[in-house]
């Protein structure tokens, strides 16, 4: 357990218990927040039982206590929240902005997949404030309370003085917060790593095996080409997540495994535990996010008079496979 650090603001309220919601959490709470976590009754069940590891592959490992934990299957009312991180899955996110009744302008950082989210929430629930925020990170669960961070990467908020307050927290809590007065290229960005997560999910296969793998590759590399094209005639500008220009990444994909496997070093720093949510999501039965990651260039092209067929077809394919019609 890391050093407490002194209170700050009052709660911080995890709208979406899940992975990436448990992992946020449970940092905050092992540096000394008051967390509320807000989910299913499955994950919930885990936590009052075995309570709240984190762990990641840089070494951490911190335990929080089943008697430490605030677990609630609905926004409580006995109290109101400083901070609400929104962290439920895409197709819940108008349910759940709207569900947070909670003083007007309470700041809410939506961390979830995506590009629209964001806005959805507040159109759900216009007297919040809320904030985009991005987790680049990959976080598995690996068994009832445990949750493992995979892969590398800072969380992104956009600008905001209700933040300020904050920013020292998630740094004791080893979550440092990069600010960008426009989110939007990182979400964007962000949206084109993301199209592994179908791929990944069809694999069967862990993430960094996966992309190991030719073929898989080959199939990232066309969704990802035809999602940059669109981005070019639409003039979105996704902003830079690797050393590698985004025009040079498609190509990148394709080499040779033996070629890929040494020039992708960094790339390929991911725990051996790591899987993508959405692989998670098909296993379990659970609808996905297909629709926020694919589906938004399936949209694009509709906007801009023309079609996405690669997108199109895996959005069908994951919908089908969860559907059990494959």
């Amino acid at each position: 357990m890391r050093p407490r650090a002194d209170p700050v603001n009052g709660p911080v309220w995890v709208l979406g218990a899940g992975s990436i919601g448990c992992f946020v959490g449970g940092c905050l709470q092992a540096a000394g927040a008051e967390v509320h976590f807000i989910g299913r009754p499955r994950v919930l069940s885990g936590l009052a039982a075995d309570g709240l590891r984190v762990s990641d592959l840089d070494g951490r490992d911190d335990t929080v206590p089943p008697s430490a934990l605030h677990l609630h299957d609905s926004p409580p009312t006995s109290h109101t929240p400083s901070l609400v991180l929104l962290c439920v899955k895409s197709p819940a996110t108008a349910e759940a902005a709207a569900s947070l009744q909670v003083p007007p302008g309470t700041p809410v950082v939506s961390l979830q997949n995506g590009v629209g989210n964001p806005a959805v929430a507040a159109a759900a629930a216009p007297s919040l404030r809320v904030i985009p925020g991005m987790v680049p990170f990959n976080v598995a669960q690996l068994g009832p309370g445990h949750f493992h961070r995979g892969t590398e990467g800072r969380i992104a908020v956009q600008a905001d003085p209700s933040l300020d307050p904050w920013r020292a927290v998630f740094d004791r809590a080893g979550l440092p917060l990069d600010v960008f007065d426009d989110l939007a290229p990182v979400q964007w960005g962000k949206l084109l790593l993301n199209l592994n997560n179908p791929v990944n999910a069809l694999s069967g296969l862990p993430l960094q095996a996966q992309l190991l793998d030719r073929g898989h590759r080959r199939t990232l590399a066309a969704l990802m080409a035809e999602a940059l094209q669109l981005l070019g005639r639409a003039g979105i500008e996704p902003a830079k997540l690797s050393p590698l220009p985004w025009r040079w990444m498609p190509a990148f994909l394709r080499l040779p495994t033996p070629v890929f496997r040494v020039l992708a070093a960094r790339m390929l720093r991911i725990d051996a535990k790591a899987r993508s949510s959405m692989a998670d999501d098909v296993a379990r039965g659970r609808r996905t996010e297909v629709d926020a990651l694919c589906g938004e260039f399936v949209r694009l092209a509709a906007r801009l008079g023309t079609t996405a067929p690669r997108n199109t077809e895996m959005v069908r394919r994951i919908e089908d496979l969860t559907a059990g019609r494959v």
